[in-house]
Parts: structure tokens; C-alpha cells; sequence
């Protein structure tokens, strides 16, 4: 399972970065940010330093010996700038794992609310987004999607649009749903309790509303299973169908029981009836999978 979820509408690199800075993300819901940025950066100063120091010398050897006078004069205005970004310390040592996380933490900041952090989800809510995400895993590993059986495009759109909108409503349930917990633990007062027991029957509401998408994303990874399953008998029968006749050159040639040879040919018959079941599965399928268009 996904440890983040991100939005599908997130680009592509982004959404890497985001799912892979989940250790920093747990820092941040721990209440932790990045030091002050330095003057420069740990690149920064190191593109700096070797561009300076190329141009500088360059620009030496180009004027030679005798512009004495122009060489002090350049010594002055590049060559200790120069000195001083390579030799003085900064407040801190230069570290690109401190600028890696700083990336990251700010690209969560930008994209705040478009990424879901499993460990946000409460105990119901992690079940849940489990059960979708085995859906999704189902259908977009087997091979009659793989094979472009199924609608494998739309699959490759909606799959992710539907594990992101089931991700972020469980994430606004389960936030929604621990402050309830919290209020009502406190101990309620008649009235209060009467305002409390609709609010949590909204919630209630609101996550039967959620198991349905889950449930339909498991009715469209049931059909494609069965689709998976006929699809590999079949090829299973093709391939021992392509070889029946070696099948009767050996049961001819060592005089062996012929009852065998029938056999052989009800298999060619199993494998057209496993072509229109493979049909019918995928049919079935396809079905199903209108279900879970909005």
C-alpha cells in the first residue's frame, strides 16, 4: 500500500517527490521545519567557487605579465570575493541532505491538501483505503489489462482519480471523526448529546458513502480476476492444443492406449469454450467498470 497518496492532477515529478519525502512529512506532522535557509547552498557555493575561480584565473592568463596593474586590480575585485566564498565558514556545514529535505519540505507546503499520508487515516479508514488500493493493484497487474482487454486507458486515468478522491475523503473522515471521538469522551449533556447524535451519524453516513466506492473498485477487481483466470486457461489450452499432434505421432509410434486421443481432441473443444468465457469475463468486467464512472 501507497504510504502518500497524491493527487493524480499533480505533475508527475512533483508527485514522485512528495511519496518519496514521507520520512519528512512525519517530521513536519511533529511539528518540525527546516533551519533559516543559508546565505548559499551547499550547489550553490560550489558552482560559485568553481566558476569563479575559472573565470578569475582565465581572465588573468589572458592579460599576462604585463598588465601588472590590471591583474592587481582584478586580484582586488574578483580574486578575494573569490577567497572569501571558498574560505570562510558559514553558520553551518554545507550538506545536501539539508537542502534535500528543505526541497521537500517545501514542495509538501506547495501542495498541501493534495496528498494524503496514510498515517493520518484512522484505523477504519487505513482498512478501507487498503481494500481500494488492492483493487486498483488487481486490475492494473493483471494481464488481460496488460494485454489491452480490458480499457486499459481509461483505467490507467480513472483508477488513480478514484484511489485519490476515496484517499481524501477517508483523510477528511478520520479527522473529522477523532475530534468527534475527542468531544464526546469529555462526557456530553443532555442537549449537547442531542446536537452530537446526527453529527455522528453524518459520519457514519459519509463512510457508507466511501464503502460503496470500495466496494464497486472490488466488484470491477472480481470480474477482472475472473477475466485473469479464463485468459490464462486459455492460453494454457492453446499451447497444449498446438502440440496434440505430437501428442498422437508418440501414442502411434509406442502402440499406447488410444483412449488417450479423444481426450486430446475434447481439449480443442475445451479451448473455443474457454475463448467465449474468456469473452463473457472481460464483457463482465468492462460492465462493471462503468459502475465506478461518476
Amino acid at each position: 500500500m501507497a504510504d502518500v497518496v497524491v493527487d493524480p492532477g499533480v505533475p508527475p515529478e512533483d508527485a514522485q517527490l512528495l511519496r518519496a519525502s514521507r520520512q519528512v512529512l512525519i517530521k513536519m506532522r511533529q511539528g518540525w521545519a527546516p533551519p533559516q535557509p543559508r546565505t548559499l547552498s551547499g550547489r550553490q557555493y560550489r558552482m560559485i567557487a568553481g566558476f569563479g575561480g575559472a573565470a578569475f584565473f582565465g581572465l588573468m592568463m589572458g592579460f599576462g605579465t604585463g598588465a601588472r596593474g590590471l591583474g592587481l586590480l582584478l586580484l582586488v575585485l574578483f580574486g578575494i570575493p573569490l577567497m572569501i566564498v571558498l574560505f570562510a565558514r558559514n553558520d553551518r556545514t554545507w550538506d545536501d541532505e539539508d537542502d534535500d529535505e528543505r526541497e521537500a519540505y517545501e514542495h509538501l507546503r506547495w501542495y498541501e491538501g493534495r496528498y494524503v499520508l496514510t498515517e493520518d487515516l484512522d484505523e477504519s479508514s487505513a482498512r478501507l483505503l487498503a481494500r481500494a488500493q488492492h483493487a486498483i493493484e488487481t486490475v492494473t497487474g493483471s494481464r488481460v489489462n496488460a494485454e489491452g482487454l480490458l480499457d486499459d486507458v481509461r483505467n490507467a486515468v480513472m483508477l488513480p482519480a478514484q484511489e485519490w478522491e476515496i484517499a481524501r475523503l477517508l483523510a477528511k473522515l478520520s479527522a473529522l471523526r477523532t475530534k468527534h471521538r475527542q468531544t464526546v469522551s469529555q462526557g456530553l449533556t443532555p442537549e449537547v448529546e442531542a446536537v452530537a447524535a446526527p453529527l455522528a451519524r453524518a459520519l457514519d453516513s459519509s463512510e457508507e458513502a466511501v464503502v460503496a466506492r470500495v466496494e464497486a473498485l472490488e466488484r470491477y477487481a472480481a470480474n477482472v480476476t475472473d477475466a485473469e483466470r479464463a485468459y490464462v486457461a486459455h492460453h494454457q489450452i492453446e499451447e497444449l492444443r498446438g502440440r496434440v499432434h505430437q501428442y498422437e505421432e508418440l501414442v502411434a509410434e509406442t502402440g499406447a492406449d488410444a483412449s488417450a486421443v479423444p481426450e486430446l481432441e475434447r481439449l480443442a473443444a475445451d479451448a473455443d469454450l474457454l475463448e467465449q468465457a474468456l469473452r463473457r469475463s472481460v464483457t463482465s468486467a468492462r460492465e462493471a467498470f462503468r459502475h465506478l464512472e461518476p
